[in-house]
Parts: C-alpha cells; structure tokens; sequence
C-alpha cells in the first residue's frame, strides 16, 4: 500500500468503479495530446489499450511515469477491467496524454463461497468474509466463474486466490470489474500471499475492530500514512495482514488520502451510491459528493431522478474541497442488449451490423479478450480488439439505444459465446398490426410467432427471440419485459 492510491478514489460508501516502463505502451507514441482542455486526474476501469483507454479517453503514455502496489508495476500488467487513476491531460476529442497511471487492489485473498448463474450471467464471491458481486461486465482472467464455483464446492482439486478491482458499495459489500485469479501452489508469489481488505472502521475496541464484520486485530500493524490514535469509528482504512481462525491480523493499515488536488479537472466513473437529493442537489459517486448546479450538462437527455442508487454514470467537473462540481454527466447504464451474429463490418469495426442492427463501439466499449482463462502475457491492443470481431462471429452485446442513423445500439460490453440464438431487449420505436421495430430492426410476425403485438405500444420494453429468413427477421417469440 502507498500513499495517494487509488484506494482513496474508490472506497464508495459503489458497484462498481493502473505501471514500470511505460515507453513500451503500444509499441510507441500513438496516444497524443488532441485538445487537451482539462488537467487532472481520470478514474475508471481500463476498456482498451494502445496506449490507455479509461473513461472514453485515449491516454498516450510517453514520458509517463508508473506506481503501483500489491505488484502490478509496469504496463504489461495491466488487464481490461482493472480501475486506475490516469493523472494528466485530456481533451474533448477524446486523446489525452498521461503523465502518470496508478492502480490498487480493492481486495485480495483465497475464495471462500462462489455463487455464478450462468444464465444470469451474475453471482457473488465471498473473500474474508466480505461479499463480491461478479457479473457479465466483470472481467475474468486466470480461471473462469465455473472454475471458482467448482474449487469451492469440490468439484474440482484447485484452489484459488484472487485479486478485485472494483467498487465498494453503501452496505459494505463491493462491485467487481476485474477478477484475477491465481492457483494455490502454481507459483504465486509476493502480493498475492497476503490478504488486503478495505472498509470503515466499526466496533472500534483494544487493539481490535471490524470492518463490515470482519475482525482485524491491529496488535502489530504499522500504519503506514498515520497514527493509532487517527483510527477512529468511521474512518475508511485499507488493512493488509493473513487470516487466522476468521480474523485478520493486520500487518499494514493505510488511512484514505485526498486523490486530487484543489481545483483538478475530473473524469471519474462508477455506480452512484447515494441517490440525488433534491435539496442539496447532491448525490454520491465512488465517495464522492457530487455537486449538481444549473451549468451541468445532462447527456443522453437524462433528468436528475435517473441518478438512483446503483446507476452506471462517468462525471466530469471540477475538484473544489473535497466536492466534485459536475460540468458534465453521461449514463454508462445500459438499456439494451442483443444477441446475434456479426453481418458486417464498417470504419475499421467501429461499426458492427449484427442480426440487422447497427452496433456503434465507443472508445469506453470493453471487448472481452478471446482467451479469458489465462492471465495475459501481453496487452491486447485496441486495433487488435477490432480486428477479433470476426464477420460470422456469435457475440453478446450490452448497451444503449441510439435513434442516430437509423437506430441502433451503442456498445458497453461485447462478450463472444458459443450461442446461435438471436435475441433483444430493448423499447419499440414503433409498431403495427405485423411489424415491431426495435433499435432500428423490423420484426415480422409471421404465423408460427409466439406471442401477441396486441396488447403491445411504443415505448414499451420488449424481448424479442428472432430468426432471419433471407435478409428478413421474423419472431420467434416476443413478451413485455418486465
């Protein structure tokens, strides 16, 4: 643990949500200042390399210096997923230069419960007693959600210790974006024997106290950036130590600093943990209150009483002691998926047509890597991304509805599988007596369809199995989605 870590920007009271030479980023100097309008500090989860993708910047990474924790030094050891802080410069072009990038675990340690619907895509892994939700957006590396399941409930001989990176939400439990996962006894070394957690202090006693009912006995810690007498109840701290008989003892406990500086440009992203109030005109982001005043843009035409706990947002502002004043606020949550198989490509695969609908990737879009159960000897590089997306191909996407061009949907989260069911969800943009378009793609009703277009209106959330009959898509079935 180290000072000014990230830790401090993501200790969320969220779901939600980076190092040695950093010359080797890309293989040169792709990144480029662009506009650089604001100076900062960028916090996100990582969506793409060559050189940095965070928070739909691309961050070059010449000249930028490295620190990191819980040994992950250098750029190579960087994954998608994993939440950094990007101090630097960025513009509204969307090309930024970085002038240092810093990640943290959130949480490490051996798995002790896994849960994982596979339909669902979602589930919870348990670690020190301290509950991690893990869902389609969560990035697996080094074994996958069954195999975690199976070393759990003996289904299989390994077992495993993993490392988050992700969010810590209002009850005390955490939103993943990364998973890395490393066999007990494959040769793990250095950061991954101990065991790091973080939380607010409570039931503060001698020489003991809990976080989010885990005991830690803090008899021989060294505090790293304070004193015993600044442990207070309250107080969020990040503790390292080993378990012994379900407690922690504490080897390390590091207090949260401030991230940024007084008047720092700020582009962070996550879940709101507290939702907008009215009165104050505030609500709360990966820990921060942010402050909502009449010059902030609201993107994507959304209103104030969408930012409800749990929404999926990016905020830029500015840092004014201790409040973020938004300039702007952009929804990250998506209202749509789909599943179907690339027809096309288009703008070097930018754009994708899949089963009729026309699929816009952003420089924020996470594309799943194609081998997810290995832990990465080498970044993948954003072109390389594109270039992955093969015509043919059957992947699942979450995003949101655009009406540009046609209609379509606007990229999040792509996801390969082995599947070759069509499949959406999202809102009619219109309807007749035969026909339901959704995300810019006429459905037919045809005589083998299951359900009824009847009782059905626009605006409505639907989900629609389909097939495409010779260039026309017909429903299979079609519901209300509740």
């Amino acid at each position: 643990m180290q000072r000014n870590k990230l830790y401090s920007v993501i200790k969320m009271v969220t779901a939600g949500a980076v190092m040695g030479s950093l010359a080797a980023c890309g293989g040169g100097s792709d990144g480029g200042n662009g506009n650089a309008g604001s100076t900062g500090g960028s916090v996100g989860p990582v969506s793409g390399f060559g050189s940095v993708y965070v928070n739909g910047t691309h961050f070059g990474v010449n000249g930028a210096s490295y620190t990191g924790n819980d040994g992950v030094e250098r750029y190579s050891q960087l994954e998608k997923g994993m939440i950094v802080k990007v101090a630097g410069s960025w513009g509204a072009d969307g090309e930024g230069e970085a002038s240092s990038i810093y990640y943290d675990d959130t949480l490490r340690g051996p798995v002790e419960t896994m849960s994982w619907n596979a339909e669902a895509k979602a589930g919870v892994i348990t670690i020190a007693g301290l509950d991690v939700a893990v869902n389609s957006r969560t990035v697996f590396k080094g074994a996958t959600p069954k195999q975690l399941v199976d070393s759990v409930t003996g289904a299989s001989a390994e077992d495993y210790r993993v490392r988050i990176s992700g969010y810590r939400l209002a009850d005390g439990s955490f939103q993943a974006t990364f998973v890395g996962a490393k066999e007990i006894g494959s040769g793990w070394v250095g950061e991954w024997h101990k065991v790091e957690v973080e939380g607010v202090v409570s039931n503060l006693g001698t020489q003991i106290f809990e976080i989010n009912g885990l005991k830690v006995d803090f008899q021989t810690a060294v505090f790293d950036d304070g004193a015993e007498e600044d442990l207070k109840e309250g107080v969020v701290v990040e503790v390292e130590g080993k378990l012994e008989n379900g407690k922690l003892i504490a080897s390390e406990i590091e207090f949260e600093d401030d991230l940024f500086d007084n008047n720092d440009d700020v582009e962070i992203s996550g879940a709101v943990t507290v939702a907008y109030d009215p009165d104050s005109k505030q609500f709360h982001l990966n820990g921060f209150a942010i402050q909502v005043d009449e010059e902030t843009d609201l993107d994507d035409d959304i209103t104030v009483d969408r930012l409800t706990e749990g929404a999926e947002i990016k905020v830029e502002g500015e840092y004014r002691n201790g409040i973020i004043v938004a300039e702007e606020i952009e929804m990250r949550d998506g209202d749509a998926e789909l599943s179907g198989f690339i027809e096309s490509k288009e703008q070097g695969g930018e754009v994708l047509m899949v089963s009729g609908v026309r699929v816009t990737l952003t420089d924020s879009t996470l594309i799943e890597d194609e081998v997810t159960e290995d832990a990465q000897e080498s970044v993948v590089m954003r072109n390389d991304d594109l270039e992955s997306l093969n015509v043919g191909e059957y992947i699942e996407i979450e995003g949101r509805e655009t009406t540009e061009n046609g209609g379509g949907l606007i990229a999040f989260y792509i996801e390969r599988d082995d599947d070759d069911e069509l499949e959406l969800e999202g809102k009619i943009s219109s309807l007749t007596q035969n026909t339901v378009t959704v995300m810019g793609l006429e459905l037919q009703m045809v005589s083998d369809s299951e359900g009824s277009l009847t009782n059905l209106k626009e605006g409505e959330e639907v989900e629609i199995e389909f097939k495409n009959v010779s260039g026309e898509y017909h429903i299979v079935k079609i519901q209300a989605d509740d």
